[in-house]
């Protein structure tokens, strides 16, 4: 069951737990679109690739990766995961820290010119 789901221009994500100290979504990111160049300040998140490609932008560092590679994005990091492939990315992101709300995206660069 899910506790909310989102549409944004780049996919979709499902909120599929969410307590005192963590909050884990499903995010799908449509071929070809990336999230924002951003970071956190009370949260820190694990990314696991279930499918797809995944190109990760971590501090100014490229990583791909696939399907049951994992990273981790420190408290305060400036990341980004993009799809460069022309099927779906799905991920499971565990966030872990003192608030999740979606406020706590500070964005560096977006390719939809969002604010927020």
């Amino acid at each position: 069951m899910s506790l909310e789901k989102g549409i944004r221009p780049w996919g979709t994500y499902e909120v599929l737990l969410e307590g005192d100290h963590c909050k884990v979504k499903q995010i799908v990111v449509h071929p070809s679109h990336r999230l924002s160049y951003q970071f956190h300040k009370f949260r820190e998140e694990v990314w696991t690739i279930v499918s797809g490609r995944a190109l990760v932008v971590l501090e100014d560092e490229k990583i791909t990766l696939g399907p049951g590679e994992v990273i981790k994005i420190p408290l305060g990091s400036k990341h980004r995961i993009g799809n460069p492939g022309t099927s779906p990315l799905i991920f499971i992101e565990v966030q872990m820290g003192s608030y999740f709300g979606e406020d706590d995206i500070i964005r560096i660069q977006d390719d939809y010119q969002r604010q927020e």
